[in-house]
C-alpha cells in the first residue's frame, strides 16, 4: 500500500518521482509543479515528465480511514495532531529568530550611517566656517548670488549699520516734506467717477486647480499689463494681460505663497520677491536680454511661516515678518542680512511699511499693533484695536494699510470691524462696521489717499476718507482674498478664487 507524500492518503492514480522516488497523488503533484516546478519534499526542479505511472496489480479499493469510534485511535489522531502543533512551533520558532537578527543588522547599520552623517556635517560646518574667516582675512563678500542666506542668533539687535540708516534718514526727510504739498493727480478718478466702476474684465483659471486658490496680488507700476500672484500650489506666475497670458512660472517654494512685490528700481533689473510658508523668501532676476526671470536668492533668515514682505521706499532694503515672533531687514544689492530683531512676545502675522520709510507696523494675532522704529528697531508704539470696547474679543490682526499721506493707519478693529488711526493722536479716527458675519481679508489705502479698499468674505468695497461714505461696491457675496489699486487710480483689481478680477469704468 502506498500514500502519497503530499496529502498522507493512499493515492487513486500513484505516480512517483524518478528524482527523489516519493510517491504522489498524479492530480496533486501536477498541479504542485504547475504552481512552483519543484519537488515538494526535496525543492529539486521537477517536471511532469519526471514521474512515473505505478501499476497496482491487482487494483483494490483505498481502506476505509478509522472511525475514530475507539480510545486507541483517538489517542493516535490526537498524536499525530499534537506532532504537528509541535513542528509548526519549531518552524515559527526559526524563522523569529531569523527576523530578530536581520532587525538588529539594520539597526545596527542604521546607527552607523547616522554617525557617519553627523561627522560629516560637523567637517561641513567646520569647512564653512574655515572658509568664512579665510573670506574675512582677504576682504571677499561671503554670500553670493544664488547663495542661501542664513542669519545667526549673534546677528541680532546689532542695529542697522550707520550708512543705511543716513540713507533711510534722508529719504524720509525728502519725501515727508515733498508729501505735505503733494496733490492727486487732475486725471485721478473722482468719487462719483469711482461710484460707476463694474466688472471689466475677469482672469480665470490661474494656478493649479489640485490646490486651488491665490493669496497674493501685486501689480507692477512700470508696466502696467504685468501683474503677480501667488497660490496654494507653491508657485509664483507672472501675467501678461495685454498678452493674455502666463509670463514666467517662478519655483521653489515647498508650501502656500503667502505673498509677493516687484522691486522696480530704475536702472537696475526688476526683481520679484515672494515669501511663503516654507519659511523662506525668494528672489528672481529680470534678464532683459532674455526676457526671463532667473532664481536669484533664497533668503532662509526666519524659522516660521513668512506672513509679511515688504519693499522699502529706499528700493534697497526688503523686509520680512514671521510667525517665528522677529522681523528682518534684507539689502537688495547684495542680499546680506543687515539687521534681525529679537523674539517679540507674540507671532507677527502683517505688515505694512510707512510711505517715508521710517516706522514699520507689524500685527499680531491677539490683535495688538506693534510700530517699530526702523532705524533703530525699537518699538515706538503700540496700538490696540477696540480699545473703546475693553470686553471685545481678540482677534487675529493679518492685514494692515498706511496712507500715502502717513497720518493714518488702517487696521482691523475686530474681525468684522475697520479701524482708521490718527497716527499723530494714536487713537482710532473712525470704524467702519462690516455687519456681522464679515470676515476681512485686505485692506489696502488707494495711491492718493483719498479712499480706502475693503475685501473680505461679504466681497469688496471702497470708501472715501474723511467722509467714510461708501463709494461702491465692487463684489458682493464673494470671498475677496486681496485688493489692489492701480497707480492711476482708474482701476482696481481684486481675487477671488482662481480669478483675477478687474473693475474700472464702462468703456
Amino acid at each position: 500500500m502506498f500514500f502519497c507524500a503530499i496529502s498522507g492518503e493512499p493515492p487513486q492514480d500513484a505516480v512517483v518521482s524518478q528524482k527523489s522516488g516519493h510517491v504522489y497523488e498524479r492530480r496533486l503533484i501536477i498541479k504542485y509543479i504547475e504552481e512552483n516546478g519543484t519537488e515538494p519534499i526535496t525543492g529539486d526542479k521537477l517536471e511532469e515528465s519526471d514521474l512515473v505511472t505505478i501499476q497496482a496489480n491487482p487494483k483494490t479499493s483505498a481502506p476505509r480511514p478509522p472511525n475514530l469510534t475507539s480510545i486507541p485511535a483517538l489517542l493516535h489522531t490526537l498524536q499525530n495532531e499534537w506532532d504537528a502543533l509541535v513542528l509548526e512551533t519549531f518552524a515559527l520558532k526559526q524563522q523569529y529568530n531569523s527576523t530578530r537578527q536581520e532587525l538588529s543588522h539594520a539597526l545596527y547599520q542604521q546607527d552607523a550611517a547616522t554617525r557617519v552623517a553627523a561627522r560629516l556635517i560637523r567637517e561641513r560646518d567646520a569647512a564653512r566656517e574655515a572658509l568664512a574667516n579665510v573670506k574675512a582675512t582677504m576682504g571677499i563678500d561671503s554670500t553670493g548670488p544664488g547663495a542661501d542666506v542664513e542669519m545667526e542668533d549673534s546677528a541680532e539687535e546689532q542695529g542697522l549699520p550707520s550708512d543705511v540708516v543716513a540713507e533711510i534718514e534722508e529719504l524720509t526727510k525728502r519725501l515727508s516734506s515733498s508729501r505735505k504739498k503733494r496733490k492727486p493727480p487732475p486725471n485721478y478718478p473722482t468719487a462719483a467717477q469711482m461710484h460707476t466702476y463694474t466688472l471689466k474684465h475677469t482672469i480665470p483659471s490661474l494656478h493649479s486647480s489640485s490646490a486651488a486658490g491665490i493669496n497674493t496680488l501685486a501689480l507692477s507700476q512700470t508696466q502696467p499689463s504685468l501683474f503677480l500672484t501667488g497660490g496654494n500650489d507653491k508657485i509664483v506666475q507672472l501675467y501678461d494681460r495685454d498678452a493674455g497670458k502666463v509670463a514666467a512660472t517662478l519655483k521653489g517654494h515647498t508650501k502656500k505663497v503667502t505673498t509677493v512685490q516687484f522691486r522696480e528700481k530704475e536702472g537696475e533689473p526688476t526683481l520679484v520677491l515672494s515669501g511663503s510658508a516654507d519659511k523662506s523668501a525668494r528672489v528672481w532676476t529680470h534678464d532683459s536680454a532674455s526676457g526671463d526671470y532667473a532664481p536669484q536668492q533664497t533668503i532662509k533668515t526666519h524659522k516660521g511661516e513668512i506672513t509679511g514682505l515688504g519693499v522699502h521706499p529706499t528700493q534697497s532694503i526688503l523686509a520680512l515678518v514671521s510667525t517665528d515672533r522677529t522681523y528682518s531687514l534684507h539689502n537688495l544689492n547684495t542680499f546680506q542680512p543687515i539687521f534681525q530683531s529679537g523674539v517679540g512676545e507674540d507671532p507677527y502675522t502683517a505688515m505694512s511699511i510707512h510711505p517715508d520709510g521710517a516706522l514699520l507696523a507689524l500685527g499680531t494675532p491677539n490683535s495688538r499693533i506693534q510700530i517699530y522704529d526702523v532705524r533703530s528697531g525699537k518699538v515706538g508704539a503700540v496700538l490696540v484695536p477696540g480699545s473703546s470696547t475693553p470686553d471685545s474679543a481678540p482677534f487675529a490682526c493679518h492685514t494692515l494699510s498706511f496712507s500715502e499721506n502717513g497720518y493714518h493707519l488702517m487696521a482691523p478693529s475686530s474681525s468684522s470691524t475697520v479701524a482708521i488711526w490718527d497716527l499723530r493722536k494714536q487713537r482710532e479716527a473712525h470704524t467702519i462696521d462690516l455687519g456681522d458675519g464679515f470676515k476681512l481679508n485686505k485692506l489696502v489705502y488707494d495711491p492718493s489717499a483719498q479712499y480706502l479698499g475693503v475685501a473680505g468674505s461679504g466681497g469688496a468695497t471702497v470708501f472715501a476718507h474723511k467722509t467714510w461714505d461708501e463709494v461702491v461696491k465692487l463684489s458682493e457675496g464673494d470671498d475677496v482674498v486681496d485688493l489692489q489699486f492701480a497707480q492711476d487710480g482708474q482701476e482696481i483689481w481684486g481675487l477671488s478664487g482662481r480669478e483675477v478680477r478687474i473693475w474700472g469704468a464702462a468703456e
